[in-house]
C-alpha cells in the first residue's frame, strides 16, 4: 500500500527521467543522506570504522569503477588490483613530494594518474576483446604490481619496500596517519563514494552511458550506427581508472596507512572486486554497492557466528568463506545473471502491484 507510483505526476522531461520517480524511494535516498553524514558520524567507533565501514566505502569505489567497464561497456579486465596500486603509490609520491597541497587534491590527481595508466592498458580493447582482453589485463595486473616491487623510486628507496602514509590534515582534523578519529576518515571517504556514485550515474543515463552498453551489446552494429569504438572503449578504461583510482589511494592513505604492493595489491583484490560486481549486479549502481556491501559483512558475520558462537576454528571459517563465495557467484552467473541488483528490482515490482503480485 505505500510503495505505488499513484499520485505521483510527471510534468517535465527531467521529473520523468529522475532516477527515483516513485516518491517512497526518493524519501529513502535522502533519509540515507542524512543518516549516513548526520547519525553515522556520532555512533561509529574504530571497530565499525576499520571492520565495516571504510572497506565499504573504499571497495563500492572500486566496484563502480569496475562495473562501469565491466557491466556497462563489456570489457573484462582482472587488473583492477594493479590500478589500485597505481593509485595508492601515486598519492604516496605525491603526498611525500608536495606535502603543501591538500590530501584531497592528492586523492584526485592518483585517479587522474591512474585514468591514464588504465587507458594505457587499455589500448588493446581496439583490436581483442573476451578472453584475451582479459588475459591482457591480467598482464597488466602482474607488470603493475613487478614494477613497483622493483623500481625503488615508487617507495622512496625504502629499506623495506613498504609505503607509509604521512599525517595530512583537512580543515585541522586528522585524516592521514596514527592519530585519525573515526568519524573523520569515515566521513573522507563517504564524499568521495557519494560523488563517485553521482558522477557515475550521470555518465551511465547519458549519451556516454548509451555508447558503452551499445558496445557492449553489439559492437558491429554500435559501430554501423555511428557510434566510434575507440572513444567509448578508451573513455570507458579511463572513468573506471579514474573510480579505481580513488579508491586505491583511499586504500592505502585513509585505511590502511602502510602498503606492500604484493600483499595489498596481488591478484586477490582483482578478482574481490570483480566478485562483487557480480554478485551485486552487472550494469547497475546498485549492484555495486550490494556487492561490496555483501562480501564486506560476510568475514564479519562468519567470524561471529562461526568463532565466536558455534567455536569454528578460524581457519575452516576462512575457508568457508570462499566456499559460500564461489557457490554463490555459480549460482547468480546460472540462476540470476544480473545479481542482487535484479532481485532488489523484483522485490520491487511485486511490492507495487501488491495485494496482487504476479
Amino acid at each position: 500500500m505505500f510503495y505505488r507510483e499513484a499520485g505521483d505526476f510527471k510534468t517535465s522531461y527531467a521529473s520523468d527521467n529522475q532516477t527515483f520517480p516513485i516518491r517512497f524511494d526518493r524519501l529513502g535516498y535522502y533519509t540515507a543522506m542524512v543518516v549516513a553524514f548526520l547519525v553515522v558520524p556520532f555512533l561509529i567507533n574504530d571497530y565499525w570504522a576499520n571492520a565495516i565501514l571504510l572497506p565499504f566505502l573504499i571497495y563500492a569505489i572500486a566496484a563502480i569503477g569496475l562495473n562501469i567497464l565491466v557491466g556497462y561497456c563489456g570489457q573484462v579486465s582482472l587488473g583492477t588490483g594493479g590500478f589500485m596500486a597505481v593509485g595508492a603509490y601515486a598519492c604516496y609520491k605525491l603526498m611525500t613530494a608536495m606535502p603543501e597541497v591538500n590530501i584531497f587534491f592528492h586523492v584526485l590527481i592518483s585517479g587522474g594518474i591512474t585514468a591514464f595508466v588504465c587507458v594505457l592498458f587499455g589500448l588493446p580493447s581496439l583490436r581483442i576483446k573476451g578472453f584475451y582482453l582479459a588475459v591482457a589485463t591480467l598482464a597488466a595486473q602482474f607488470f603493475l604490481v613487478w614494477l613497483f616491487n622493483r623500481v625503488p623510486w615508487f617507495y622512496n628507496y625504502s629499506a623495506s619496500g613498504q609505503i607509509n602514509a604521512p599525517e595530512r590534515t583537512l580543515f585541522g582534523i586528522e585524516v592521514t596517519g596514527p592519530n585519525t578519529q573515526a568519524w573523520a576518515t569515515y566521513l573522507f571517504c563517504l564524499v568521495f563514494l557519494v560523488g563517485s556514485a553521482w558522477i557515475a550515474r550521470n555518465l551511465t543515463r547519458g549519451m556516454t552511458g548509451r555508447k558503452w552498453m551499445a558496445i557492449r551489446d553489439m559492437d558491429i552494429a554500435a559501430e554501423i550506427i555511428g557510434v566510434n569504438p575507440l572513444k567509448a572503449k578508451i573513455s570507458a578504461f579511463a572513468v573506471s581508472g579514474f573510480f579505481v583510482g580513488i579508491s586505491g589511494a583511499l586504500f592505502f592513505s585513509v585505511y590502511l596507512g602502510a602498503v606492500e604492493v604484493g600483499e595489498a595489491f596481488g591478484i586477490n583484490k582483482s578478482f574481490l572486486v570483480l566478485f562483487m560486481v557480480i554478485i551485486g549486479g552487472l550494469g547497475s549502481m546498485f549492484g555495486s554497492f550490494a556487492g561490496a556491501a555483501f562480501l564486506v559483512l560476510l568475514p564479519v558475520v562468519l567470524k561471529v557466528v562461526g568463532v565466536d558462537w558455534l567455536g569454528m576454528p578460524t581457519d575452516l571459517v576462512a575457508h568457508l568463506q570462499l566456499v559460500i563465495v564461489g557457490g554463490l557467484i555459480v549460482v547468480f552467473l546460472i540462476l540470476e545473471p544480473h545479481g542482487l541488483a535484479q532481485l532488489w528490482r523484483v522485490a520491487k515490482e511485486k511490492l507495487r502491484l501488491w495485494p496482487f503480485p504476479h
